[in-house]
């Protein structure tokens, strides 16, 4: 059984927010499926937390109209729906395509079929126990289903162009913020390295920010400068 609960409209850059500031409204397409006028972490958590009946095996986000890879999936909403679900303790999948315009949408769904039926078709044994998040990035392709899979990490972008300066109709000045940065870190092993050779891209990702190297380091710092 699939229960689709999506937001109403493009949810570009939401990353993880959640709309506190006022009630959201839930309705009904036609075709059964539900929308709910806010975030894209909102559908999921307020699916989990009220609409569905049961608790789900599994939480599908995209397929994105366009790439979410290295620094990308920090601000995206697709990536960010799937976390909301991997918050609850449920295993998530985010889909993008990697160039935007819905070329080969067919084929690029057919992977993420695939790639749904291998993790549910997993044992325990081959995958892990606990609940993952994966990030999956599909080139454009109309031979997608026929291209090799490869597990990867993040790459990095270099910083964002400049914003974009245009003024209102009342003369008042406006920004656009600019377009993404050139991938920086782009080698072998990457997100960015594999689609850019013609392979489905597969991130475990995490949540845990905390950066662990240095957290010895931070003690010694605030300890020598501790009050005495």
């Amino acid at each position: 059984d699939i229960d689709v609960i999506a937001p109403e409209q493009n949810a570009i850059g939401t990353s993880n927010a959640l709309t506190l500031n006022r009630p959201l409204t839930v309705h009904r397409a036609s075709n059964g499926f539900q929308y709910i006028n806010g975030t894209p972490s909102d559908s999921v958590h307020v699916a989990l937390t009220g609409l569905l009946p049961a608790r789900p095996d599994l939480v599908l986000s995209g397929i994105n109209n366009g790439a979410n890879m290295g620094d990308d999936t920090l601000y995206s909403g697709t990536v960010a729906a799937a976390m909301e679900g991997f918050l609850f303790g449920i295993p998530s999948i985010a889909f993008s395509q990697v160039e935007k315009g819905w070329a080969c949408l067919d084929e690029a769904a057919a992977v993420a079929r695939s790639v749904v039926e291998t993790v549910l078709a997993s044992s325990q044994s081959a995958r892990p126990a606990r609940p993952f998040l994966l990030n999956v990035n599909i080139p454009n392709r109309a031979d997608a289903m026929q291209l090799p899979r490869r597990v990867t990490r993040l790459g990095r972008r270099h910083a964002s162009e400049p914003v974009i300066q245009q003024k209102s109709p009342r003369g008042e000045p406006i920004y656009w913020i600019g377009p993404a940065g050139d991938a920086r870190e782009a080698g072998e092993g990457t997100d960015f390295h594999a689609t850019a050779v013609g392979c489905v891209s597969i991130t475990p990702l995490q949540v845990d920010l905390t950066d662990h190297a240095t957290l010895g380091e931070w003690s010694g710092v605030l300890q020598r400068n501790a009050p005495a």
